[in-house]
């Protein structure tokens, strides 16, 4: 495993981009996801149950499998049970916080406001099918429903019988339909509508490069939250982190898939070189050995020692990791120096698993460095933003000339008139 520590400054230029300028892999999945949602817009089901036989070897009588819901719990140890709804009432109690509220205030006789409302019919992708990623389904049916979402509906994909934990997570979260369809075809089903499936306005969840590709061409006929690809996590360490525990959040997230970015940075090469014995002395431990050292061996993946802890704040800025991990003396003061991050993980006793599945934050983030540029998923992923505003009289006399003199620069003499027309009333 090609893992060894490198200093920070004597990083080149492609091995700096093979760890910022990370992709989702959506642009070499266009063309063939194309022709799959083209197959479901002209065939409806007929090509949603040819598309799983031939992608997921299932073949499906039913794609809506909302009737199985009900019988879930029954297939599932109460332990299991207990640890979902745990998880659902911490994800709606901090979705709960996000809820905006309407306001209206008085600016100089300027009656000026905001309303919130949610979108009407949203479609969770969850992924799925013999696995059981019911955390998948709670942190997106859930901010939805808080949102005030009237239909939340959920794809995942197709099985002969899909696991009982998705289903029941599907139930405790209140979704209001699920369907067996998986894939690209699953994102054009909801965008698009066939006969089983009514479209939705928007499309929500994290999937493989085919369901991201897919979201990415259905963008503008239905609405997406972001083009999400594989895992990534950023730790900062110093000489006070347990090297066990950085690597144990490495492994966590480098388990999702051998595209997965892990990166570990710290300005102390000894607690550089702990973090890489105890990788090797971790990763025989692990069931999925062989993906975790597909991603650590991966250009993406590194152990960095920074001049500083500062430099190292600046390199994680630049990273916009998906998770950034902070294990340090004053992990509020390295924390201060970054702006851009998907969900943050402060202190030696805060796993990055912790989020993903308990501590009610949402785990569906950006990756690919599009934390610069926007958060993950929230309450506001389901509501649309309504501004409000009432003049008077006098309020508008008082806009009257800045009102007239735009409208005359801009040419455009009817918005002019539509003043002039109320003030001579």
């Amino acid at each position: 495993m090609q893992l060894s520590p490198m200093q920070l400054s004597d990083l080149d230029a492609d091995r700096r981009a093979a760890l910022v300028d990370r992709d989702s892999g959506v642009e070499a999945e266009r063309e063939t996801v194309r022709e799959i949602i083209e197959q479901v817009r002209a065939d409806g089901d007929a090509a949603l149950k040819e598309l799983s036989s031939r992608f997921d070897g299932v073949e499906v009588e039913s794609i809506e499998v909302t009737a199985r819901i009900d019988e879930a719990g029954s297939a599932l140890d109460s332990d299991i049970k207990a640890a979902i709804e745990t998880a659902a009432a911490n994800i709606r109690e901090f979705h709960a916080a996000e809820v905006p509220e309407d306001w209206r205030a008085d600016f100089d006789g300027r009656e000026l406001g905001r309303r919130f409302r949610p979108l009407d019919r949203v479609g969770i992708y969850a992924p799925g099918g013999t696995a059981a990623y019911p955390s998948s389904v709670l942190m997106g049916v859930i901010p939805a429903k808080v949102a005030g979402v009237e239909e939340v509906v959920v794809a995942t994909p197709p099985a002969e019988e899909i696991h009982p934990a998705t289903l029941y997570a599907a139930d405790v979260a209140e979704a209001d339909a699920v369907y067996q369809i998986g894939g690209a075809q699953a994102i054009a089903a909801l965008a698009y509508g066939t006969e089983s499936v009514e479209p939705v306005q928007k499309i929500a969840g994290p999937g493989n490069r085919f369901v991201t590709a897919a979201k990415a061409e259905v963008q503008g006929d239905a609405a997406i939250d972001f083009l999400a690809g594989p895992s990534e996590l950023l730790a900062i360490a110093d000489d006070t982190a347990d090297p066990a525990a950085v690597a144990a959040d490495m492994l966590a997230q480098a388990e999702h898939d051998p595209d997965s970015s892990v990166v570990a940075i710290t300005d102390d090469a000894a607690v550089a070189d702990s973090i890489r014995a105890a990788i090797d002395a971790q990763i025989p431990e692990r069931n999925r050995a062989e993906t975790i050292e597909a991603a650590l061996d991966g250009a993406q993946s590194a152990i960095l020692v920074a001049d500083s802890l500062s430099a190292a704040a600046t390199f994680a800025e630049a990273y916009a990791a998906e998770h950034l991990s902070i294990q340090t003396a004053d992990d509020e003061a390295v924390l201060d120096a970054i702006d851009s991050a998907g969900s943050v993980f402060l202190g030696h006793q805060t796993p990055v698993a912790a989020g993903d599945y308990a501590t009610g934050t949402n785990h569906v983030l950006p990756t690919g460095g599009q934390a610069k540029i926007v958060g993950g998923l929230s309450v506001d992923t389901f509501l649309r933003a309504t501004t409000v505003q009432r003049l008077d009289e006098d309020s508008l006399s008082g806009l009257a000339d800045t009102i007239r003199t735009l409208a005359t620069t801009e040419g455009l003499d009817a918005h002019e008139a539509s003043v002039s027309v109320r003030l001579e009333d």
